[in-house]
């Protein structure tokens, strides 16, 4: 029964994500846009140590592909364009005690073409919370991002800085083709305003530094 003043059938309000005041740009303001961008992140079996992904818009459309060597002295990820162009790589950093991955630029492995680093807030963890630094905040005392996830890793939320202001959300996609084909799928929203290539880099390194919860960290 509608309540005084509400109509019998209310239509859903919309939900409006404002785009932020400073566009946040980490990879290329090419990869902006005026509106929430949905992707979807799929990854495929694993074979001969690799482990390839293809990132796809709400109409199929692939925007990127994740390229992995799994099998190797240093974990690396290439984030590459439709084209085939790498963007990004992503590396892990050994030997470390909160699990630090690095971001290049291209294909580089120079440090001045490091973009951002991805750490552990803390050693020990309940649930997953990672600090983004970009490139030039060297002394890391206050994050750039914050991504901060469920126990079970079935969603994140991606921060601006120690704020709470929402860049972006992520939750991993079950269907009936994920069970049969042995695939992971990731929805990712991305607000206005977003470096989505960037967003996409996160999603990869949460994703692999979940699948290293084995105790050894």
């Amino acid at each position: 029964m509608a309540g005084a003043g509400q109509p019998a059938n209310p239509i859903p309000a919309m939900t409006v994500y404002l785009p932020l005041e400073h566009p946040a740009v980490v990879i290329s303001p090419y990869f902006l846009a005026q509106y929430p961008v949905d992707l979807t992140v799929a990854t495929k079996i694993m074979t001969l140590g690799e482990n390839d992904f293809t990132v796809k818009d709400v109409n199929g459309t692939i925007i990127f592909r994740i390229k992995s060597k799994l099998m190797s002295l240093h974990d690396r990820r290439k984030l590459l364009d439709a084209a085939g162009t790498v963007l990004v790589s992503l590396q892990q950093k050994l030997m470390t005690a909160h699990r630090r991955w690095l971001a290049y630029r291209g294909d580089s492995k120079d440090s001045k073409d490091l973009l951002f680093t991805v750490r552990k807030s803390s050693f020990l963890q309940m649930r997953t919370e990672l600090d983004v630094f970009l490139a030039g905040n060297e002394k890391e005392e206050v994050p750039d991002f914050k991504i901060k996830g469920s126990f079970s890793e079935s969603s994140c939320v991606i921060y601006l800085g120690n704020t709470n202001k929402i860049i972006a959300q992520m939750y991993r996609g079950h269907s009936m083709a994920t069970f049969l084909f042995d695939t992971d799928d990731f929805r990712v929203t991305i607000y206005p305003n977003v470096d989505y290539a960037f967003i996409i880099s996160l999603v990869v390194i949460l994703d692999e530094i979940n699948a290293d919860r084995s105790g050894q960290d």
